[in-house]
């Protein structure tokens, strides 16, 4: 029998596929920069193009599983990623970068999407919410430690280094899940690969305006991180006037957010009502909005810990609210729990590249205006999600005493 202990990690190191290719490689931005003579709109668009990528494959990979099996595509998916970070491990100029960043980003979005396709088949209602808030605490330290040692990286082997790494990691976890990860969803259960019946599911999907709505705001609210994360670089060594070793200062903070809301997201499971909760990540949410940009008004030099607590508080609770708010979006289609784990993970994508590659190059040369970008996309999303989400009734068991 399967170690729960195992399964958790491997679900964990799934989900880190995709922002691994983010934040390993962050510190190396200038370097990039400065080997092919390009400015930092440039760089930006090697993660503007694996980001789409990754949004555009999370609509096919939730399909692909129902009817291939989770095992199968995840294996598939983790081999391709390693091929194509040794691809971009030799890219000889920014236009070559940025193709092999796609073909990498089409490799990336499989993990988050099937993951959470995987927890819904194996766990129910409040088991499922601890679950997923285990594997978001162990995924929550890939992100935290991916910039300081691609930092590392960086200084002592340069840029290419960092996908070298990338290959390695996608190597090493393809042979992981072949040996260790059981398959859970058996043949039975699996939807056969009918064009008509999957553009059916998706339009049915799709025609749902709850559920519009209820991903939009989800991925607003959870895609507002990409103000920060995609501006790293800038935000670091720019705005704060540190190194390329010095990310940790962002992400350590961002990331332990992360895994404190998981934890307590885990620890409320049955014992705390459901409104309780989403009171306390809402009330999270908009304090650190309101404190990041009162504090980024009344200076012009932002430094740290101040410039990042307010980050620190946003993950957490947007920590404690995914748990709950994934699990009741994917509530309204039990029957195609891949589909709609693909659609919520396309949106939140698709908000993310948005965000970086449009609206976040306006917004990197100054605290203030990231505070306010990152503000108005929470809000926003709390709004929406907030009226899309009236009269829906708790997941399947997660039901609480009132």
């Amino acid at each position: 029998m399967q170690s729960p202990v195992l399964l958790t990690l491997l679900f964990a190191l799934c989900t880190m596929i995709g922002p691994l290719g983010i934040d390993t490689y962050l510190p190396s931005f200038h370097a990039i920069a400065q080997e092919f003579d390009v400015g930092p709109a440039a760089v930006q668009q090697t993660l503007s193009a694996y980001v789409l990528a990754m949004a555009v494959t999370m609509l096919f990979y939730g399909t692909l599983s129902d009817t291939f099996g989770r095992k199968r595509v995840l294996m598939a998916s983790a081999i391709g990623y390693g091929v194509t970070s040794f691809l971009a491990a030799f890219a000889p100029n920014i236009t070559m970068l940025v193709l092999a960043r796609f073909l990498q980003g089409l490799c990336a979005g499989s993990g988050m999407v099937i993951v959470r396709a995987m927890v819904q088949d194996k766990y129910h209602g409040a088991d499922a919410q601890r679950q997923m808030a285990m594997v978001m605490m162990v995924f929550g330290l890939a992100p935290a430690l991916a910039p300081i040692f691609g930092g590392w990286l960086q200084t002592h082997g340069g840029w290419r280094a960092t996908f070298y790494f990338l290959c390695a990691f996608g190597a090493a976890l393809a042979l992981m899940l072949w040996r260790f990860l059981p398959e859970t969803l058996p043949r039975e259960r699996r939807s056969p690969l009918k064009v008509g019946v999957i553009a059916a599911n998706y339009v049915q999907a799709l025609s749902n305006r709850k559920f519009r709505w209820m991903i939009l705001g989800l991925g607003l609210m959870a895609g507002a991180n990409s103000v920060y994360i995609s501006s790293a670089a800038e935000f670091i060594m720019t705005v704060l006037g540190m190194d390329a070793t010095s990310l940790g200062w962002l992400f350590i903070p961002l990331i332990a957010g992360t895994m404190m809301g998981s934890a307590i997201s885990g620890t409320f499971a049955r014992r705390i009502p459901l409104r309780v909760q989403k009171m306390i990540g809402f009330g999270c949410l908009l304090l650190a909005c309101f404190s990041n940009v009162l504090y980024n008004s009344f200076t012009s030099h932002p430094a740290v810990p101040w410039a990042v607590m307010p980050i620190t508080l946003y993950t957490l609770g947007i920590s404690l609210l995914m748990p709950i708010f994934t699990l009741e979006a994917m509530g309204q289609f039990p029957q195609m729990r891949g589909l709609a784990s693909s659609l919520q993970g396309f949106t939140q994508m698709m908000v993310f590249t948005l965000m970086s590659s449009l609206i976040v190059p306006h917004l990197f040369h100054s605290a203030l205006l990231l505070a306010i970008g990152q503000s108005v996309t929470v809000v926003l999303g709390i709004a929406i999600w907030t009226w899309a989400s009236r009269g829906i009734a708790p997941a399947p068991g997660l039901e609480r005493a009132r």
